[in-house]
């Protein structure tokens, strides 16, 4: 039974038997759409050597699968088939050619029988929500891969060891390989924009019983003979890809004056405004306030006028204020929320900002005050000078002077 030795993954026990279908790679009923709808959620092909999918199934059907929401979990290895690296090679990652594996020289495992293909693989994502908080060293036997440097959504979720390369066992090397050292992936996953997953194991046996339960220990190695840490970051892996963990949502988006219920109506310039938002995280299949402290707000109007960081409590809710910047326009309150293992975020909330009603304004302008003198100065000078000459009366002498 090819699905027994897989099971332990923990898909099983996550979703119950009622929820899983199985179905043999050349099953000739094998549909994934009916009447224009998917009937799955999530797909996980345990078949890296299959030549052909039954009932005519293709790559394209997958690829379909994926652009409506779907998540896909797929193995390779050394007998890799086409349809597998078609599938592969359509979002951004190209396994290399049937007979070929992984070589390690330096970093492979003490119970390796010679090919040196039994690689002990700690190179991880620095990314917890996909690979776990503390990943364990894992054992892999499989072919190498390598990601489209084109396609910026190909996540590098376990990468060989710099002394690694891609290449048949026991064959000389007369042309270059497909890849070596940290650009060979060894596990690869990609999220589209639609949020849908995909990850590639380029082993096929990295998930098995087998590897679950054995021990690991480098050649050459001073550390410990230790339990491999397959199980766990298999389970982590795989609950990512069927969107258990790292999915985001967000509710209760609010804004307001200071001290004041939250409105719809206009903001004024220069007001002192708050902006909340409620943010969930998906985590072992439930939801719960989400954590993260790099949260941030931009108050728009074409261009960012102001940018600042969302501070959570503990029930998952950010706020912030500032103050309404002195240009009036149409302004969005935005969150764009995008980080490596959690699903796009983005909320956008449109409000206007007024200019001051000429009612509104103060009476006297500190900053006018020199106006205000400049103005009264010359109503007293007027006054002085219309005094002095209404009032002013020539003396006699004066007037003689003026006569001669």
């Amino acid at each position: 039974d090819v699905c027994s030795s897989y099971l332990s993954s923990g898909i099983n026990a996550e979703y119950g038997d009622s929820d899983i279908v199985y179905k043999y790679a050349t099953d000739s009923s094998l549909t994934i759409k009916k009447y224009g709808e998917s009937l799955y959620n999530n797909i996980v092909i345990l078949a890296p050597s299959v030549a052909s999918f039954g009932n005519a199934v293709s790559a394209n059907d997958f690829l379909t699968f994926l652009d409506d929401g779907g998540n896909i979990v797929m193995t390779a290895n050394s007998d890799v088939g086409e349809p597998i690296k078609e599938i592969a090679a359509e979002v951004g990652v190209e396994i290399d050619d049937e007979g070929t594996a992984v070589i390690d020289h330096m970093n492979y495992d003490v119970s390796d029988v010679g090919d040196h293909d039994l690689i002990v693989a700690d190179s991880f994502i620095p990314s917890p929500v996909i690979v776990g908080a503390s990943p364990k060293p894992v054992l892999y036997k499989g072919v190498g891969m390598v990601a489209d440097l084109d396609n910026p959504l190909v996540i590098d979720i376990l990468r060989a060891s710099p002394t690694a390369y891609s290449h048949a066992p026991n064959q000389d090397i007369l042309e270059y390989p497909l890849a070596i050292g940290s650009s060979l992936l060894m596990v690869a996953g990609m999220q589209a924009r639609n949020n849908a997953r995909i990850v590639v194991f380029g082993s096929h046996d990295m998930l098995s019983d087998k590897f679950y339960n054995a021990n690991v220990k480098a050649q050459g190695s001073d550390e410990d003979i230790q339990t491999a840490g397959n199980r766990d970051f298999a389970s982590s892996v795989v609950d990512w890809a069927l969107r258990r963990n790292g999915d985001l949502r967000f509710s209760n988006v609010k804004h307001n004056k200071v001290g004041e219920a939250p409105s719809d109506a206009a903001y004024r310039i220069t007001d002192e405004v708050e902006y909340s938002i409620a943010i969930e995280e998906m985590r072992n299949g439930n939801w719960e306030p989400f954590k993260g402290s790099d949260v941030q707000l931009e108050f728009v109007r074409i261009d960012p006028f102001v940018r600042a960081f969302l501070a959570p409590d503990d029930d998952g809710v950010f706020k912030v204020g500032f103050k309404v910047p002195d240009v009036y326009g149409v302004y969005q309150f935005k969150v764009d929320y995008d980080r490596t293992g959690y699903t796009h975020l983005y909320s956008t909330t449109q409000v206007s900002v007024r200019p001051f009603h000429h009612t509104e304004y103060e009476r006297f302008i500190p900053s006018a005050y020199p106006y205000y003198a400049s103005a009264f100065s010359m109503l007293g000078g007027l006054f002085i000078f219309s005094f002095v000459f209404l009032y002013h009366k020539d003396t006699a002498v004066e007037k003689a002077k003026k006569t001669e």
